[in-house]
C-alpha cells in the first residue's frame, strides 16, 4: 500500500510522467534492437564455420528478443488487475490461483511443514547453480527453488514443494502470495493469502519463449486437491469451505505453453484455528526493493567494461602499439585521442559504480550512450557502410543491446527509483547528532 501511495504521489507530482515517457521509449528501442540483433547471431549461423553461432541464436532469441516482445505487447493487452491468474516477469499469463488461506504466516508456515512439504529456496546464482546440477544428475534438491511467478505487481512471498521420486525435474509445487491490506475477491470475499498450485512433470522448452523450463501437469484441479488433501490429513483443525464456480471453468496455456485447464472452484483454507507448532521457523521477509537485482549488475559490469576498453586502447595510443596506432591515420591525432578515451573511460567507470548505487540518472545516461552507438552503427549500415559481422563490430554492438535490455528492465527501473526515493527520504531525516535550530 505504501508502494502505491508513493507511485501516485509521483504522478501527482510529475516525477514519474516523464521518467515514464523515457523509460518506454529505451524499453521500445531495445526491443527493436534485439530483434536486430536476433537477425545478425542468426546471419552469422549460417556459415559452415560458424555453427556454433546457432546456440547463441538461440539464447539471444529465447532470453532476450521474445521475453521483451512479450513484455512490450503484454503491457498493452493484457488488464493490470486480478483475474485469477499468476504472470511470468515476461508479462505473460501463468499458473492459475486456485487456493486461498485464512490466517496469519506462522499458522501457514507451519501447517505446510505438519502437511509434509518442503520451503523452496530463493533463486540465486547458488540455488540455480545447484538446481540445474541436480536435474542434470537426477539427484534430489529438497528445497530446490520455484520461478518467480507476480500477483499484485510482485513475485511469490514463498513456494512449498515435495519433490517426487528424489528427482528435481518432478515435483508437487505451490507459491503464496500475501493479499494486500483490505483487498477482498471478487465477490466481497476477505482472504489473507491466494496461492497456485501446479505439478511439475518434466523438464523442457517454453512454447512462448524456447527457454529451458519445467513443463507442468495440464489438469491444475488434480494438484489443487492434492494440496487440500495433505493439509486435511496432517494437520488438526484445517477448515475448508469451496467456491463454487469462482471463475468460469477453462482449457488455456499458462506462460511456459503449457496447457492448463481447470474447473473454476476456489477452496478457501481456514487455518486460524491452528495452534502453530513450538519452534516454527517464519522465513525472514526480505525486502526486494533495495536489493541490487541482477539486471542492474550485469547492466553495470558492462558499463566498466566498456570503461576498461576505452582505457585499455588510450595506454596502447601512449604505448605506441601498432595495432592500436595504425587506427589513427595522422600521428598528431595520437595525444588527444588518448585523452578523450582515457577521459571517457574513466566516466564510464564512475558511471557504473553510479548505477550499481541505484542511480537513475545514471542508468538512463549509460543507456543513452548505447543507444547513440547502435544508431550511429545502423545509419552506417544503410548509408553502404561495412555491415556488422563477427569480424567487425559484432561484439561491441551485441553489447550495448544487452546493456540496454538489462537497465530498461522493470527490475532495474524499479531498483533505481526506490533507491532515489531511499536516499531522499534519508536526506530530508533529522540528523539525530546535529541539533537543530533553535526559536
Amino acid at each position: 500500500m505504501a508502494d502505491a501511495t508513493n507511485r501516485v504521489a509521483e504522478t501527482r507530482g510529475g516525477i514519474q510522467d516523464s521518467g515514464t515517457v523515457v523509460d518506454t521509449a529505451f524499453f521500445a528501442f531495445s526491443g527493436m534492437a534485439a530483434i536486430w540483433l536476433a537477425t545478425l547471431l542468426f546471419e552469422e549461423s549460417l556459415h559452415w564455420d560458424r555453427l556454433w553461432f546457432s546456440v547463441i541464436f538461440w539464447a539471444a532469441l529465447a532470453y532476450l528478443v521474445l521475453p521483451r516482445l512479450h513484455r512490450i505487447l503484454t503491457r498493452i493487452y493484457l488488464p493490470d488487475y486480478f483475474i485469477g491468474r499468476a504472470r511470468t516477469s515476461d508479462g505473460l499469463l501463468g499458473d492459475p490461483v486456485n487456493v486461498a488461506l485464512l490466517g496469519s504466516e506462522e499458522q501457514l508456515h507451519s501447517a505446510m511443514h505438519q502437511a509434509g512439504w518442503t520451503l523452496a529456496d530463493d533463486v540465486d546464482l547458488a540455488s540455480s547453480r545447484r538446481i540445474v546440477t541436480a536435474t542434470l544428475t537426477r539427484r534430489s534438491y529438497d528445497e530446490a527453488p520455484v520461478s518467480p511467478l507476480f500477483l499484485f505487481g510482485r513475485q511469490q512471498d514463498f513456494a512449498y514443494q515435495q519433490e517426487v521420486d528424489g528427482n528435481p525435474g518432478k515435483r508437487h509445487h505451490i507459491r503464496f502470495w500475501r493479499c494486500p491490506p483490505g483487498w477482498v475477491l471478487p465477490g466481497g470475499v476477505k482472504v489473507d493469502w491466494l496461492a497456485a498450485g501446479t505439478y511439475d512433470r518434466s523438464v523442457g522448452l517454453s512454447l512462448f519463449t524456447l527457454q529451458i523450463t519445467h513443463k507442468i501437469e495440464e489438469n491444475t484441479d488434480t494438484e489443487r486437491d492434492y494440496v487440500l488433501a495433505s493439509l486435511q490429513q496432517g494437520v488438526t483443525g484445517v477448515e475448508v469451505r469451496l467456491i463454487r464456480d469462482f471463475s468460469t471453468g477453462y482449457h488455456a496455456r499458462n506462460g511456459g505453453g503449457d496447457s492448463i485447464s481447470t474447473d473454476g472452484d476456489l477452496p478457501v483454507v481456514d487455518l486460524t484455528r491452528l495452534r502453530p507448532q513450538p519452534g516454527t521457523v517464519v522465513p525472514v521477509a526480505t525486502d526486494r526493493r533495495h536489493r541490487r537485482p541482477a539486471p542492474t549488475l550485469f547492466g553495470g559490469v558492462l558499463v566498466v567494461l566498456r570503461g576498461v576498453a576505452a582505457l585499455a586502447l588510450a595506454a596502447g595510443l601512449i604505448a605506441g602499439s601498432p595495432a592500436v596506432v595504425a587506427e589513427i591515420d595522422a600521428d598528431a591525432l595520437l595525444p588527444p585521442v588518448a585523452v578523450v578515451l582515457a577521459v571517457f573511460g574513466v566516466t564510464e567507470i564512475l558511471l557504473a559504480w553510479f548505477i550499481l548505487r541505484g542511480g537513475n540518472r545514471s542508468r538512463l545516461g549509460a543507456m543513452a550512450l548505447s543507444s547513440a552507438a547502435i544508431v550511429t552503427q545502423w545509419v552506417a549500415v544503410l548509408n553502404g557502410g561495412p555491415g556488422v559481422t563477427f569480424a567487425t563490430n559484432l561484439v561491441g554492438l551485441s553489447l550495448d543491446i544487452l546493456l540496454i535490455i538489462a537497465l530498461s528492465s522493470q527490475r532495474s527501473r524499479d531498483f533505481a527509483r526506490q533507491s532515489g526515493r531511499h536516499l531522499a527520504t534519508l536526506a530530508k531525516a533529522p540528523r539525530a547528532d546535529v541539533p537543530g535550530p533553535r526559536i
